[in-house]
């Protein structure tokens, strides 16, 4: 069995360097915060809701999830506080969707991202 580390310390300063200029400007922990909010299985679901009707209301995405409407607004909230969903009022009903394309294709390619390993890993049993 071959161990998955490097057999020798060999480290490319270029490369290093380059990726460290690089991530000078970004924010890995606030990206890290939107995938943290789409690990709970219970947002992701309702993510994945949002994906493919475009905007649903909360008592939709209750019954969706199998939920209190109370329940369904605390993770609606929680996307919409992070910038992944939005939010509008009409009259007694409040509905929610995906922020934006961006969002929508995040959500997309996770799953189709767990299709093509389960089958790769069907394949390979």
């Amino acid at each position: 069995m071959s161990k998955d580390t490097c057999d020798v310390t060999c480290v490319h300063e270029d490369t290093v360097n380059r990726v460290k200029e690089s991530l000078q400007h970004q924010e890995p922990l606030s990206v890290a915060h939107i995938f943290k909010a789409l690990s709970d299985g219970t947002r992701l679901t309702i993510a994945y809701a949002l994906l493919q009707e475009e905007e649903l209301c909360v008592c939709d995405v209750a019954n969706i999830v199998g939920s209190s409407t109370a329940t369904a607004s605390h993770h609606l909230r929680h996307l919409r506080k992070l910038g992944l969903a939005r939010y509008r009022k009409q009259g007694k009903l409040a509905y929610y969707s995906l922020d934006d394309d961006h969002v929508k294709q995040i959500v997309q390619l996770a799953f189709t991202h767990q299709k093509e390993v389960k089958h790769r890993d069907d394949e390979s049993s």
